[in-house]
C-alpha cells in the first residue's frame, strides 16, 4: 500500500464539512485512479489525470510536471485552465529546489499546501484568480517522477479529506506515469531497432548480385532468404578475365546484424583476393589468414568458392567447412565430397581444390544449411535426400527449391538463413 507523505502547509487549515456532491466526485475520482495503470500512452494518461482533477475540484489550473534527470529540471507535460501555459515552452521548465512551489516540492519530496498563496514564500503567480494551491510529488520507490499541482479560486479550498484523496490519487498517478514512460522508451527503442534493421536489410540486399550473369552455354542464378531482417548467408558472382566467373556461397556463424556485419567484411576481402588471379585454394587460404586475425573469438565462416571456365566447361572449387556441392549429370545426383578445410577464422588450415567437368545438361548446386536443416512441425529435417530428389526434377530452380523448403517447414517456419546458387548447362 502506498504511504501518504507528510504534508507541509504555510498556514494551518480550518476544517469545514464537505458537501455530499463533492464527496461523491472525489470517491469517483479515486475509483477512476485505480484504473489508470492500464493506460500506457503517456500523453493520454496525463491529460486524463489533469482534466479529471480540474473538473472534480472546480480548479483554476491543474498541471503535471515530469522530471528530466539529465537536465535536473521539471518539464511541463500537461496543463489545464492556465491560458498562459504552453506545454514544452522554455519558460515552463522549472529548476528543482528553486522555482516556485513545484520546484520546492521536487527538492523536498514532500507535499506543500498553500491555503493562501499570497502568504506563501514559494508561490509564483500565474493565474490572477488563484488563491490556494497544492503541489504533490510523484514518487516511485524513492525516485522522483514528477510533480502534480492544482490551484483554486477560493481561499483554503482543499480540506484535509481532499488532500488525502489527492495524495492517494498521486500515488496511483506516480506508478502509472513511471510505467508509461518506460513503455514509451521501450517502444522508441524497438522502433529505432526496427528502422536500423530495415536499413541494414536494404544495404545487405544491395551487396547481393543484382542480376544473373550472362555466360554462353550456362545459366547461373542465386537466391537468399534470411531468417530475420538481415542474415549471415551470402552469395556472389565475380567476373574475371578470359570469360571466367568466380562463384561463392558463404554462411557466417550466428544470425542477425552481427552476422551481417561479418558477412559484409568477408565479402569485401574475398572480392579483393579474387581479382588477383589466384586459384580457389589460394584465395580461400589467404582469406582465412585475414579472418583469423580479424574475427572475434567464436565467430567463423563456412564457404565454398569456385571458378568456372566456360571454354573448357570445368569448375574448380575449394571448400572451407561448408556443405558439399550437389551435382546432377548423366550419372545421377551426387554430393561432391572432398577434403574440406576448417571453417574460416578458426585457425590455420589447407584447402584442397576439386575440379569438375560439366557435361551438357548437368546441374551444380551450392546451398546453405538453412536448406537441409529446415525442420517440419515433427522436427524432421529436409535433408540431402529430398534435395537430391528435387534437383533431379526437370524444372528445378532456386525458387522451386526454396518454395519446397518453405512448404516442408510449414508452420514451423525457417529458423536459419536459406541460400542457393544453381549452375546449369
Amino acid at each position: 500500500m502506498a504511504t501518504i507523505p507528510r504534508v507541509t502547509t504555510a498556514v494551518p487549515h480550518t476544517a469545514r464539512p464537505l458537501q455530499i456532491d463533492q464527496v461523491e466526485d472525489l470517491l469517483k475520482l479515486q475509483k477512476a485512479a485505480q484504473k489508470i495503470n492500464s493506460i500506457l500512452d503517456l500523453d493520454q494518461l496525463i491529460d486524463k489525470v489533469v482534466n479529471d482533477v480540474a473538473r472534480s475540484f472546480g480548479c483554476v489550473d491543474a498541471d503535471v510536471y515530469l522530471h528530466d534527470e539529465a537536465r535536473r529540471e521539471l518539464v511541463l507535460a500537461c496543463a489545464h485552465g492556465c491560458a498562459g501555459c504552453a506545454v514544452h515552452g522554455d519558460h515552463h521548465s522549472l529548476k528543482i529546489g528553486k522555482d516556485g512551489m513545484v520546484g520546492h516540492v521536487a527538492g523536498t519530496r514532500q507535499m506543500r499546501y498553500a491555503p493562501d498563496v499570497r502568504k506563501d514564500p514559494y508561490y509564483i503567480g500565474c493565474e490572477e484568480s488563484t488563491l490556494s494551491e497544492v503541489a504533490i510529488p510523484l514518487m516511485v520507490q524513492g525516485e522522483l517522477v514528477g510533480v502534480f499541482s492544482t490551484s483554486h479560486p477560493e481561499l483554503d479550498a482543499f480540506p484535509p479529506d481532499h488532500l488525502r484523496l489527492l495524495q492517494a490519487l498521486c500515488a496511483h498517478v506516480s506508478v502509472a506515469v513511471h510505467n508509461a514512460r518506460r513503455f514509451q522508451k521501450e517502444r522508441q527503442q524497438r522502433e529505432e531497432m526496427s528502422r536500423e534493421a530495415r536499413e541494414a536489410q536494404i544495404i545487405q540486399r544491395a551487396l547481393l548480385p543484382k542480376n544473373s550473369p550472362l555466360i554462353p552455354g550456362f545459366a547461373l542464378s542465386g537466391l537468399s532468404v534470411p531468417a530475420r531482417e538481415v542474415g549471415g548467408d551470402w552469395y556472389d558472382f565475380i567476373p574475371m578475365s578470359e570469360g571466367r566467373w568466380g562463384m561463392v556461397l558463404a554462411d557466417v556463424s550466428g544470425k542477425g546484424t552481427a552476422a551481417a556485419l561479418l558477412m559484409s567484411a568477408t565479402r569485401g576481402m574475398l572480392r579483393s583476393l579474387a581479382e588477383a588471379r589466384c586459384s580457389p585454394g589460394e584465395v580461400v587460404t589467404k582469406l582465412n589468414q585475414l579472418l583469423v586475425d580479424d574475427f572475434p573469438a567464436g565467430r567463423f565462416v563456412t564457404l565454398v568458392y569456385a571458378v568456372l571456365e566456360p571454354a573448357s566447361r570445368t569448375l574448380t572449387f575449394a571448400n572451407a567447412g561448408h556443405l558439399p556441392p550437389l551435382l546432377v549429370d548423366n550419372q545421377g545426383a551426387r554430393l561432391l565430397h572432398s577434403k574440406a578445410g576448417l571453417p574460416l577464422g578458426i585457425g590455420t588450415s589447407s584447402f584442397p581444390e576439386v575440379q569438375v567437368h560439366l557435361d551438357a545438361g548437368s546441374r551444380l548446386l551450392f546451398y546453405s544449411d538453412g536448406i537441409t536443416e529446415a525442420e517440419n512441425p515433427q522436427a524432421e529435417e529436409f535433408g540431402t535426400e529430398r534435395l537430391q530428389s528435387l534437383m533431379s526434377e526437370p524444372e528445378v530452380s532456386g525458387e522451386r527449391i526454396l518454395e519446397s523448403v518453405h512448404q516442408f517447414a510449414n508452420s514451423a517456419g525457417l529458423h536459419d538463413d536459406a541460400t542457393v546458387v544453381l549452375l546449369e548447362t
